[in-house]
């Protein structure tokens, strides 16, 4: 009971620091859009639907669903659908790339490869789209890797 309690206020303790974050100063067409697609980026949890082609579903059960969730502090966190995942994280306009990255290593009963092959995409990624409650990571050819959904519920 405890640890969920605490669980819950860490959650409560981020989602209130992300909410009071302010937006720098924009100045020109190309910084708009840069701004616009980073406070996209970084708005909410985004769930993984799939690793290139292959769908990926999970059951609203499971625990450490395939997620990732940008701060506006350069820190991302999620997990890969076993274990939890926490680095941090450069992005631009349209660039994004991982560094940091580590992760928990808690033996999983689902023997599903999902984890391994989100891992190994996370590593290739460098560019990223999103748009609508969609984000796409993409390697530097352009080919989508990941695309997940936005978990961000309407008000």
């Amino acid at each position: 009971m405890l640890k969920k309690l605490f669980a819950l206020s860490l959650v409560g303790a981020s989602l209130a620091m992300t909410a009071c974050s302010s937006t720098p100063v924009q100045t020109g067409p190309s910084e708009t859009i840069t701004q616009s697609n980073l406070l996209q980026l970084q708005h909410g949890t985004w769930i993984l639907t799939h690793i290139g082609a292959m769908q990926v579903t999970t059951k609203p059960s499971t625990l450490n669903i395939p997620s990732l969730q940008f701060g506006n502090d350069g820190r991302v966190s999620g997990a890969d659908g076993c274990n939890r995942l926490m680095g941090s994280y450069t992005a631009g306009r349209d660039t994004l790339n991982f560094s940091q990255m580590a992760g928990t290593r808690m033996a999983c009963q689902d023997k599903t490869y999902v984890p391994e092959k989100y891992l190994e995409a996370l590593n290739k990624v460098t560019h990223y789209q999103v748009y609508n409650k969609t984000l796409k990571l993409l390697d530097k050819n352009g080919n989508a890797l990941l695309q997940f959904n936005s978990a961000v519920q309407p008000r």
